[in-house]
């Protein structure tokens, strides 16, 4: 797919990954709609992007609220008649010792980090179906693939989000849709950077290169 005169979703585009997910993705040509609960965040984003001369707009989204997902689509496509590209970005987590979660802390990780992505594909897949055309990226996790010390639920989520992506790889391949999943390792972004310095320690000891992914 050529990227130049596309129509991007960017979720968690205000900051860490999605904001670089968002920036590559307009310097390429395409039009990008940033969804962020960040605002401020967001909105400055797609303010810099212009500022390039390329195209950008920020809505609110909460991926964890159905109904947040729905006034999104909506928004997004009275802002472009057609959505072909979609990056599921945003994610959350917190190290903490699986014995020392509570449910509600199990379903805001789960929330955010599996039935997110598969809220937002749902909601952009109708058009792509149709059109026959299309690509769904989501950005699960290493910690997803091999467990994370601290991180059990999120890495249980996150190793959903692989497996919720190769099932919906067959689904939607029969309409010419591409779906995919990319698994970074620890990543210098906002998030880890609240993490205490001695597990960010732990993060590189454990990374083969020995530093944390820009």
């Amino acid at each position: 797919m050529q990227i130049k005169g596309k129509t991007a979703v960017v979720t968690g585009g205000a900051s860490g990954i999605g904001k670089a997910t968002a920036e590559v993705l307009a310097e390429a040509g395409a039009h990008v709609i940033i969804g962020d609960l960040d605002t401020a965040g967001g909105e400055a984003v797609a303010a810099a992007i212009r500022a390039k001369g390329q195209g950008a707009d920020y809505l609110r989204l909460d991926v964890a609220d159905l109904a947040s997902v729905a006034e999104f689509k909506d928004k997004a496509y009275a802002l472009r008649a057609e959505i072909d590209i979609v990056a599921n970005v945003a994610g959350w987590g917190k190290i903490q010792p699986f014995m020392e979660n509570t449910p509600e802390f199990w379903r805001k990780v789960m929330d955010v980090n599996l039935l997110g992505p598969a809220a937002v594909a749902h909601a952009f897949l109708p058009q792509m179906i149709e059109r026959k055309s299309g690509k769904v990226v989501t950005v699960s996790s290493d910690a997803g693939r091999v467990g994370s010390l601290g991180e059990t639920m999120y890495s249980g989520a996150k190793g959903g989000a692989i497996a919720f992506t190769k099932s919906l790889a067959r689904e939607v391949a029969r309409y010419g849709i591409n779906v995919n999943c990319v698994c970074p390792g620890p990543t210098d972004t906002p998030l880890l950077r609240a993490v205490p310095e001695k597990h960010q320690e732990a993060f590189i000891k454990a990374t083969p290169m020995r530093r944390l992914a820009k």
